[in-house]
């Protein structure tokens, strides 16, 4: 993976986020989605790479989705080797989100973006379509933290680590009946809670970052969205682990399977024979190069959502990278006709 793929896959997100901001507030999820995975894969088709979906839309061959499997880029063509570099035709895998937090975006609501990470081939975990156990945290607390402990001793030993009282420290949890418990013990070791509907990928990354006021990422939330967070902070050196939920009990919600019996046999079909391993970000995202892209549909704590303006529009986004150790936050104004005026800020 090269430069100038890095580059190409900020226009990626900005092209989903762009399409999907269109239908921001109009109360259509399903559509916002939709032209969010249209625009991302029309944009990734006309890169020269051979990519394969690892994380996508959906599990099916056939789904009407970027479905896992799927291949992208100008070098999957047949003759590719005619105009593709040798380098190009290497096989790299892509985990993609068009449109993370559909709700959000439908009802107006901050914090939704268009997000994709790559790397080479087998450098990001192939995770079932079933949900995840989540901690994320501060570099700082990484290796200090553990999801195996409990809340109340992980926010002893987080505050230990920042320096800065319980009381002081703000945990973000994904508002689900799952969580009563949960919420309830954060609470009362002290902590704050901060209730979210929907993105926890934005929640996971804003950990890594001083001055979100966000110290932590705790709860249960999509497993495919947890490799992409692992891929962030992988970048980021922030601390991320996951473990895998088959229970429908533990969920209260549908998964994929009927039961916890078909979801552990689903998982040894995967090759996954242990299903209660708590996967590092390490192990998440295990490429030795990683690259990842978002760009704001809606304003939220990391990034302005997209601005339209008569005759073009400004996004705002995020790419990091573990080979050049960058994080780089990307202005850009879009000119689709001929704009009667270019706002600075």
């Amino acid at each position: 993976m090269d430069n100038v793929i890095a580059l190409e896959i900020i226009e990626v997100v900005e092209q989903a986020a762009i399409a999907s901001a269109r239908w921001m507030g109009k109360g259509e999820k399903n559509t916002a989605d939709r032209v969010a995975v249209e625009a991302m894969r029309e944009r990734m088709n006309r890169i020269h790479m051979r990519g394969k979906i690892v994380i996508g839309e959906g599990e099916r061959d056939d789904a009407p989705m970027l479905y896992i499997g799927e291949e992208v880029g100008i070098c999957t063509n047949p003759n590719a080797s005619n105009f593709c570099e040798p380098d190009q035709l290497t096989e790299i895998d892509i985990a993609v989100d068009p449109c993370e937090g559909t709700n959000l975006v439908a009802y107006g609501q901050n914090g939704s973006m268009a997000v994709l990470a790559i790397s080479e081939k087998g450098g990001l975990f192939a995770a079932p379509d079933f949900y995840m156990k989540k901690l994320a945290a501060p570099a700082v607390a990484k290796n200090h933290v553990d999801i195996r402990k409990t809340p109340t001793e992980n926010l002893k030993i987080l505050s230990d680590c920042m320096g800065r009282a319980i009381e002081d420290l703000v945990v973000v949890v994904m508002d689900r009946p799952r969580h009563k418990g949960l919420i309830q013990e954060i609470r009362e070791a002290g902590a704050r809670v901060r209730l979210i509907s929907d993105g926890d990928v934005s929640a996971a990354i804003s950990c890594a970052f001083s001055g979100t006021n966000i110290h932590a990422l705790m709860g249960i939330g999509a497993a495919p969205e947890g490799v992409i967070s692992a891929a962030a902070m992988r970048c980021l050196g922030g601390h991320f682990q996951g473990q895998l939920i088959y229970d429908p009990d533990v969920v209260k919600t549908g998964l994929i399977g009927e039961s916890k019996e078909s979801n552990i046999a689903r998982l040894e079909e995967m090759g996954i024979t242990d299903p209660d391993r708590v996967y590092e970000a390490e192990e998440l995202a295990s490429g030795q190069t990683v690259l990842f892209a978002a760009c704001g549909i809606t304003s939220g704590t990391l990034m302005e959502g997209v601005r339209f303006f008569g005759g073009g529009a400004r996004t705002q986004s995020l790419v990091m990278s573990t080979q050049s150790k960058t994080a780089r936050f990307v202005d850009t104004i879009h000119m689709f006709d001929k704009p009667k005026s270019i706002q600075l800020r």
